[in-house]
């Protein structure tokens, strides 16, 4: 608020203005005694009291107002009852009751007036005060803002839509001039200092379309604003590249409060808060997510050829030990025929068992779910034996096979069950033949008797039992404790498993040897 032209002056031409007017009222009520006191004129006389009130009310406060008031009331009805010319008719008392009534309704209403004053003198100075804070929030605030002029946008905006015009998109495509043209419109009131420091400017008030540097008129951002200034929305927030008076960009998230009533559109409170780091890092993290997935696909295929390669060996070592053993039949005089036809079916038994591998691995690389079989264990388990023979009389290894209770035919695929049997019992032979115990035998125990939800597989070796790091990282992809191993086997075979809702643990055996157990869920069984 304004000071008024008094509260600017010195105190002591304050106090002289006020000793001026109280002078000048106690003289013109002195006169106005007298004349009423003294002379025999007929009239409301005290009436002229009123003027040294009028006069009074600039030099003092409502009690002092109050309290002459009443001392001019007293000395008019003083001057009345003893003065020159007692009262003795009806008119002498109709003036008397004028005077007092000019001198109460004047009082009445210079005490209104100054409680008005005073009441306007505090909702000023509130104001005044909430200016300032609001100024000292504006310019000190670390966030850029800007006081911005759109009335004469908003005003050539309802002037299209009054026309038809409620897609500026489409309107602005029809007219390239249009979004520049509005912005030309839009004049700055005010910025803060952070405001200026985003944007690289030195001024904090700047001319009408200033804005046109800052926002390219292309930016989406722009219709968006338009917009939103002609459906009537509150408020408008979008991600917007802005330009810096030395040319480089930043990204900003821009805000916009939209006042109700259309007169507050001179001053429209905007805005601006710097992402650009924020924007660079969520590309930097879209790029390194992009490297990532490239580095993933890269270890899966690598996983994938480890696997393929471990999974394979085993099949293809087989047929690679059946050919040999063909050709030694052959080569007999006369050629064992009977022997070459059983070590031919071991080797197409084998290259079918190859072929599966490869189609169960073509299968889990689909989107198509593989279809399950239902496999008898006890077969499950002659059958892997029975591929596994060559080995196993090699390594002079036996294998007894346990089973308790009644087993119930399992929902799986049958190459990768097999594959998980393998993989168990080779490590087993393995480990016997690196120990080199005087007793080598692998026990497998197929148990359903005393496990009420699962069925349980076991597969025991005698030799020296898993080490202290092995026993931690055994199921580690690529972790290995042979010299020519992948570490790939037990991995695949936890991970198989695990995908038929079982589990695949190991551990030490307390008579010595190493125990793999397979535990696969009854309700999965019996489905």
């Amino acid at each position: 608020m304004e000071n008024g032209p008094d509260s600017m002056l010195p105190r002591h031409e304050v106090t002289r203005h006020d000793l001026m007017f109280g002078v000048l009222s106690l003289a013109i009520a002195s006169a106005v005694f007298a004349v009423d006191m003294f002379t025999d004129i007929e009239g409301a006389v005290a009436v002229l009291y009123v003027m040294a009130l009028l006069l009074a009310a600039q030099a003092t406060n409502r009690k002092g107002l109050a309290a002459l008031s009443g001392t001019f009331v007293a000395l008019t009805l003083f001057a009345f009852f003893f003065g020159s010319d007692p009262p003795g008719d009806l008119a002498a008392f109709l003036r008397l009751a004028v005077a007092l009534a000019a001198l109460l309704v004047t009082t009445a209403l210079l005490l209104r007036n100054d409680r008005a004053r005073s009441e306007l003198l505090r909702t000023n100075a509130a104001l005044r005060e909430s200016e300032e804070r609001y100024r000292s929030i504006f310019d000190r605030t670390r966030v850029a803002l800007w006081e911005r002029d759109y009335s004469k946008v908003r005003s050539y905006l309802m002037d299209l839509r009054a026309r038809g015009v409620s897609d500026l998109g489409t309107y602005s495509q029809a007219h390239p001039d249009f979004i520049a043209e509005c912005m030309g419109m839009v004049e700055i009131v005010a910025a803060n200092e952070a405001a200026n420091d985003l944007l690289g400017t030195s001024t904090t008030h700047a001319p009408a379309g200033v804005m046109t540097g800052f926002i390219s008129p292309t930016s989406p951002a722009m219709t968006s604003i338009l917009q939103a200034i002609m459906d009537g929305a509150r408020y408008f927030e979008d991600t917007v590249e802005v330009i810096g008076a030395s040319g480089g960009t930043k990204s900003v998230l821009l805000s916009i409060g939209l006042p109700e009533d259309p007169l507050s559109f001179n001053r429209v409170i905007v805005s601006m808060i710097d992402i650009t780091q924020r924007e660079e890092a969520r590309i930097a993290l879209a790029e390194a997510q992009a490297e990532l997935s490239r580095a993933l696909s890269a270890a899966t295929i690598g996983v994938l050829s480890a696997s393929l390669a471990h999974e394979l060996n085993q099949p293809l070592g087989a047929t690679g030990v059946n050919s040999q053993t063909l050709l030694r039949w052959l080569d007999r005089t006369p050629p064992d025929l009977e022997a070459a036809r059983r070590a031919s079916e071991r080797i197409l038994r084998d290259s079918n068992r190859a072929s599966e591998i490869i189609r169960n691995t073509r299968a889990m690389l689909s989107a198509k779910p593989q279809e399950s079989e239902r496999i008898d264990l006890n077969t499950l388990v002659i059958d892997t034996l029975s591929l596994m023979e060559h080995d196993l009389q090699r390594e002079r290894t036996t294998v007894d096979v346990i089973k308790h209770g009644e087993l119930p035919p399992i929902p799986a695929i049958k190459v990768e069950m097999q594959q998980v049997l393998i993989n168990l019992i080779s490590n087993a032979v393995q480990a016997i033949s690196a120990a080199a115990p005087r007793e080598r035998l692998i026990t497998v125990t197929l148990d359903s008797q005393d496990q009420e939800d699962f069925v349980l597989i076991t597969v025991r070796d005698t030799g020296c039992g898993l080490g202290g790091e092995a026993k931690e990282k055994i199921f580690t992809p690529f972790f290995t404790t042979k010299n020519t191993g992948m570490g790939m086997g037990l991995s695949i075979c936890r991970n198989t498993i695990e995908a038929r809702g079982g589990s695949l643990t190991g551990r030490n055996h307390p008579d010595g040897g190493a125990l793999f157990e397979i535990r696969l869920p009854k309700e999965q069984a019996d489905a």
